[in-house]
């Protein structure tokens, strides 16, 4: 098997695998591309949360990405963590730099434990500069209040805080709406033109550490390999799903999801 395209991750790392920059390269593995990286930061966490965050220099991240990049051109880019103001505005001037359309933003501020990884001045930041210049942001629930500073809490409100993100300048939106208390997973895309619900089986796991990282990823994976933006939304969250309902049971706390499930190994190797 060849990869079918090249995908440039810049996000922070997760010492424990199901989160961050350790996720993005498994998704965009499992789904047949390569995978390149600029890590944002690296940080000591386990199901259970997070222990510490180390930052890069913004400088060695612009390193990673420009020279990265010179030599093996990515199709797409995924962003994740981004822990500063000073690394957003070398991010963006290396984004400039390298000329790549196809850029999926997940705005990552709190892990899945409660801790912060995001400061003030970045928020403003991503809502001031960087939304302008990606192709689709996909916040869930609590990232899309902060960005918005509105309250969600029905699909409704979903589309209102939408329209704010698009208002603000991002292009495309898709809000997932894991944090809605619903039977199934309704996950809202949509930019100036058109509002779409896509509607998905809700599968009860409390393991969805790196659903976020992952289904951002995924998207980004599909978009390298020629798929328009809402089937590449469509394939991701049902990527996702897959992962969560094949129900890894790893670690104390909220464990991982199953990146391996896209994956059928040859007969010898089983």
């Amino acid at each position: 098997m060849r990869p079918k395209s090249k995908v440039l991750i810049i996000a922070g790392s997760d010492s424990s695998g199901g989160a961050g920059i350790q996720a993005d390269i498994k998704t965009v593995t499992s789904l047949g591309c390569y995978a390149m990286t600029a890590i944002t930061a690296v940080t000591a966490q386990n199901t259970t949360g997070v222990k510490s965050i180390v930052a890069i220099k913004p400088n060695e991240i612009s390193n990673q990405i420009n020279f990265t990049a010179k030599d093996i051109k990515p199709d797409a880019v995924k962003i994740g963590m981004l822990h500063s103001n000073q690394v957003i505005k070398a991010v963006i001037k290396s984004l400039n730099k390298i000329k790549i359309k196809k850029i999926v933003l997940d705005p990552v501020m709190v892990a899945k434990g409660g801790a912060k990884l995001i400061n003030n001045a970045a928020i403003l930041s991503i809502k001031n500069k960087l939304i302008k210049n990606i192709l689709i942001i996909t916040p869930n629930i609590p990232e899309a209040e902060i960005l918005t500073k509105t309250k969600i809490k029905s699909i409704k409100d979903m589309v209102k805080a939408g329209r704010i993100l698009i208002s603000l300048g991002a292009k495309n939106v898709l809000i997932k709406g894991g944090h809605l208390n619903s039977n199934q997973m309704n996950d809202i895309f949509l930019n100036k033109k058109i509002i779409k619900v896509l509607k998905s089986k809700r599968y009860a796991s409390k393991n969805t550490h790196g659903t976020g990282c992952t289904l951002s990823s995924a998207i980004a994976t599909y978009l390298a390999c020629g798929k328009d933006l809402i089937k590449s939304c469509e394939l991701g969250i049902k990527y996702v799903n897959e992962s969560i309902k094949s129900n890894l049971n790893l670690g104390k706390g909220n464990g991982p999801i199953n990146h391996l499930n896209s994956i059928k190994l040859i007969k010898k190797f089983e």
